[in-house]
């Protein structure tokens, strides 16, 4: 025990217990009225006590008499919920020895009993007191014993006993006393019972507290914080003994935040100019700098007008301010790339944490109106967050006025109702050439000519004047090892190539050989001269074996070889193809998964399965096990990219010891979070990081240790799937497509043998990197859905929120998720993919897509679907799940198609006048059109508006008549869109051909 409980205890023990009288005689003024047997043995006299105070006694003396039993009953006691009474007796007893002729049965004691009852019993002329179960309490023995009288009467040696018994439950007791033989006088009897008395201790009030059963009992009393305290950790009590003593006190109270302790037990307010943060012990303290307190009992000191706490402030620390703006601010301009520099502000408002945000303004001509700059100009180290005072800025447009705003703020910035302040610099770009070219098309070939087209370059920097395309063919095959396809930067037939000039952005190339494979490179030209070359790509005029085939229309971008067996997919930024003068696309070609770094082998025996974080009974243990801790200083934020469930979402760096520096996405948990929040944004990473695949995003690590709460994973540069296949609408070719539903179904196939089910597939869940490949990402957080009618999700009668537009029927009705239900969902992935980003079901709402599915109806084909795809998806779609396909078997499926691209050749068709409800949504009724821009915003290519009106299509009845020669003429070089507008008027003629009314 240590010394400071010694002291405590100390301190509680010398409060005085209560004692509660339920009888004492030495009050009587009366007859007692108790009974006596036999009537010859105890006999009520009045007396004296000690100090002469008339008393009512009873005594007995048949000492002459031997085998005495004379009993002495009491009247009913009320204990009065008491658990252990005590008994006071003050007798004197004469000494058998001063008797003379005092027979050998004289006795010096008496005995003492008790009798527990819930009523009152009548005595009187019963024997119930001889008959009655007494229990024996002791055998009361004299400390002292007298001789004899002195003549006034008075008793000498007075006896003083006290016994206790216990425990009672009834509602009173009988007291009964037993004299054998003495010569003795029951002076008084007083009963009573003992209670710890009220008190404040440690900040608490303690009731008055009975005491237990048995004489050491503990009886545990809680204790009532006083006004303004608060507990400390555990629930203060303490206890009571049996002798109505306090003892062992077991945790406190403490004043509450914005109080103090005074006198020990009260806790008074701070006064105004004062505060106090923190409950405890600890005194009132001083507003910190630039704060103040008007009120008692702060527990902060509110900031004075224009200064402010940041969020990772605490309550002692100074107000401080904003900082001035920058100064000298100092502009270096080259063609399309500015270096800015200038000197930290004058104020740093009291704070050490200055970081500089740069805004980048574009203006018009006039400068009379400006917009924010295009998200494709560069700032080097970065645009937001700049602890340095130097910037990089490339990428911009060439001979445009540029307006940029260099703010300084600081950790309080945020808190100030007005706008950081900053200073501006006016800069003029110069003179620029284009930017490269990013991707080339194969329109069609034949065996001497080939057509090409590609897009402007993302920066013309001015007016194109036309385009250089370099040619020769290629001497060597390409090479592949696992990685990107790269053709050699080196290739000695690039010194015989040969040059063609075009003003537009397609080129007919003539006078080429039969089967053999050219390497082409183009660049744009303007006032300032040319660009850089394109990458290099690789096209392959036909063979005389090959000319009846369509392929070329089919795959453009596709050039195989049976001896390396290779297909690929392209990338929007950099592509890169096999090259090989063997006869291209052998039905023996052996597709290879190293084109997207596809594992095999998955699923083998002895593969780890899938452990829910939430069967963990500490979810951190979970993070620890498969999430690993990254520190905080290894990672660079650099610019907001979205928001997500519990935080925003950044792009940033990651450079860990010993590795190189890469690129990451950070997913950041808000301040003032619960922690059953950061337990469901850590789950997310307790899921990925149990997954190892190409196709999963990858887990890089967490922060945890420090704030904010991270999850860091790889980052996917063109972002969503969705959002990415409608930017780029009818860019890809149906091989390319086939390619990222194959990923995605790799991905999937991983994740089911692995046992998990993923409930939220959906295009928006598919990341895409800048080669491409998709990965699955989204686990955990679509388990928690927010009520936001722009999400498509629904209530289930179940509860919980499911995304019914991608979710199985068995899944919306009984919660039934599988790894069949995903595959439902795959199927919608499917016709995502190959709409280009459709809203699945369109315009519909939920209930009416429930419906739809419940009598069958089933989405059609995307235009240009091949048949075989959609017969896939309707195969994903079988409403009873156990007849839908494996992941394993779509991949197959996929393979197969890939390997023989013949068999994507068959397009799904759609009934022109489609009876179905549900497929009335997939052909636009062009009977209710009445205009070209009213058509072409319904097929969503609203971009060709002034070049078809330009080009003289001003009307319904002339689009109709249109070829793909004219669409070539107007300006739409790329084949997807051509397909996409030439199917559209195909559709249009056979409904007006349907409808006389809209014919006239």
């Amino acid at each position: 025990m240590t010394v400071d409980l010694l002291i405590v205890l100390c301190l509680i023990s010398t409060v005085t217990a209560v004692e509660e009288t339920v009888m004492d005689t030495r009050i009587a003024t009366a007859e007692l009225g108790w009974t006596a047997y036999p009537a010859s043995g105890w006999e009520e006299v009045s007396g004296y006590d000690e100090n002469l105070n008339t008393i009512r006694t009873y005594q007995v003396c048949n000492v002459f008499e031997s085998n005495q039993n004379n009993w002495l009953l009491t009247t009913f006691i009320d204990r009065r919920a008491a658990q252990r009474i005590y008994v006071e007796m003050r007798f004197t007893v004469r000494d058998c020895s001063s008797i003379p002729n005092v027979p050998g049965s004289c006795k010096e004691t008496f005995n003492l009993y008790y009798y527990e009852t819930d009523s009152v019993i009548a005595t009187k002329g019963t024997a119930f007191w001889t008959e009655a179960p007494y229990l024996k309490v002791d055998t009361i023995a004299a400390d002292e014993s007298f001789s004899q009288v002195d003549f006034g009467g008075r008793l000498m040696k007075v006896n003083t006993e006290v016994r206790s018994f216990g425990p009672l439950t009834k509602n009173g007791f009988y007291l009964a006393f037993q004299d054998y033989g003495a010569c003795m006088s029951l002076l008084s009897v007083r009963v009573f019972y003992k209670k710890c008395p009220s008190i404040v201790q440690n900040f608490a009030i303690f009731p008055e507290t009975m005491t237990g059963a048995e004489s050491t009992s503990l009886v545990i009393a809680r204790g009532t914080c006083i006004p303004n305290s608060e507990e400390v950790d555990v629930p203060i009590k303490l206890y009571c003994n049996g002798d109505g003593e306090w003892m062992v006190p077991i945790g406190s109270c403490t004043c509450k935040a914005g109080y103090e302790p005074d006198n020990g037990n009260v806790c008074r307010g701070c006064p105004p100019g004062t505060f106090k943060s923190n409950q405890g012990v600890g005194l009132c303290s001083m507003c910190p700098q630039n704060s103040k307190s008007s009120s008692e009992a702060a527990t902060v000191c509110p900031c004075r007008n224009g200064y402010y706490r940041s969020d990772s402030d605490l309550p002692d620390d100074a107000c401080t301010s904003v900082p001035s703006g920058p100064r000298n601010v100092i502009s270096i301009v080259n063609e399309t790339s500015v270096i800015l520099e200038w000197h930290p502000p004058r104020e740093s408002g009291g704070r050490d944490d200055i970081m500089y945000n740069i805004i980048c303004k574009k203006c018009s001509a006039d400068r009379k109106s400006c917009s924010r700059c295009d998200d494709n100009v560069e700032f080097v180290p970065r645009q937001l967050g700049l602890t340095e005072t130097r910037v990089f800025i490339s990428s911009l447009w060439a001979h445009t006025f540029y307006t940029f705003e260099i703010q300084a703020v600081n950790g309080v910035s945020s808190k100030s109702p007005y706008p950081p302040q900053h200073v501006s610099v006016n800069i003029t770009t110069n003179q620029a050439a284009p930017s490269m070219v990013p991707i080339m098309h194969q329109v069609s070939a034949t065996m001497k000519s080939m057509t090409l087209s590609w897009p402007q370059p993302e920066q013309p920097n001015g007016i194109i004047l036309d385009y250089e395309l370099r040619f020769y063919e290629k001497d060597s095959p390409c090479q592949l090892n696992g990685h990107p396809l790269v053709l050699s930067s080196k290739d000695h037939s690039e010194f015989n190539s040969s040059i063609t000039k075009t003003q537009t952005n397609t080129a007919r190339i003539d006078g080429l050989r039969p089967g053999t494979v050219y390497v082409v490179q183009v660049r744009a030209r303007t006032v300032a001269g040319y660009g850089k070359y394109s990458g290099k790509m690789c096209f392959q005029t036909l063979t005389d074996d090959d000319y009846k085939s369509e392929l070329r229309e089919q795959l453009p971008l596709i050039a195989g070889s049976a001896a390396a067996g290779v297909v690929f997919i392209v990338s929007l930024v950099a592509i890169s193809i096999v090259c090989s003068r063997k006869r291209a696309y052998s039905k023996e070609a052996v597709y290879s998964d190293k084109l997207q770094h596809y594992s095999t082998g998955r699923g083998s025996p002895g593969m780890k399965i899938y452990i829910d974080p939430f069967t963990y009974e500490d979810p951190n243990e979970a993070v620890r096990e498969f999430a690993k801790e990254i520190d905080v200083s290894c990672v660079k934020i650099e610019e907001v990219i979205g928001a997500g469930e519990f935080g925003e979402v950044y792009k940033g760096r990651l450079k860990l010891p010993g590795k190189r520096e890469i690129y990451v996405a950070i997913k950041t948990l808000k301040a003032g979070y619960s922690e059953k929040q950061r337990r469901d944004f850590l789950s997310e990473a307790s899921i990925m990081g149990q997954f190892d695949h190409p196709n999963i995003i990858r887990l890089e690590g967490v922060v945890t240790k420090s704030r904010p709460v991270m999850i860091i994973t790889e980052f996917m540069e063109n972002g969503a799937l969705d959002s990415f296949l409608r930017q780029n609408d009818g860019q890809f070719t149906v091989i390319q497509l086939v390619g990222m539903m194959r990923g995605i179904a790799a991905g999937m196939k991983y994740l089911a043998e692995m046992n998990y089910v993923h409930r939220d597939l959906a295009a928006r869940n598919i990341l895409v990197n800048s080669n491409l490949v998709c990965k699955v990402s989204d686990f955990g957080l679509s388990r928690y859905l927010q009520d936001d009618t722009s999400d498509p999700t629904y209530t289930s009668s179940l509860g919980g929120k499911i995304p019914v537009r991608w979710t199985a029927p068995e899944a919306i009705a009984y919660r039934k998720f599988t790894s069949a239900s995903d595959v439902w969902s795959y199927g919608i992935v499917m016709w995502e993919v190959m709409s280009f980003g459709e809203r699945p079901y369109w315009d519909m709402s939920n209930q009416d897509v429930i419906n739809a599915i419940e009598q069958d109806y089933r989405l059609p084909p995307p235009m240009d679907c091949p048949a075989a795809l959609h017969q896939l998806m309707l195969d994903c779609w079988q409403k009873d799940r156990n007849a839908r396909p494996r992941f394993t078997e779509i991949v197959n499926t996929l393979d197969k198609m890939i390997r023989n691209p013949t068999s994507l050749k068959a397009v799904a068709t759609i009934t022109a006048v489609p009876s179905q409800p549900l497929l009335d949504r997939s052909v636009p009724d062009f009977t209710t059109f009445t205009s070209v821009e009213e058509w072409l915003g319904a097929i969503k290519m609203n971009q060709y508006r002034d070049s078809f009106l330009n080009s003289g299509f001003t009307s319904l009845q002339l689009v109709m008549q249109m070829t793909s020669e004219d669409l070539l003429r107007i300006g739409v070089t790329l084949a997807g869109h051509q397909k996409k507008i030439l199917n559209s008027v195909q559709s249009m003629r056979i409904q007006m051909s349907q409808s006389p009314t809209a014919m006239a």
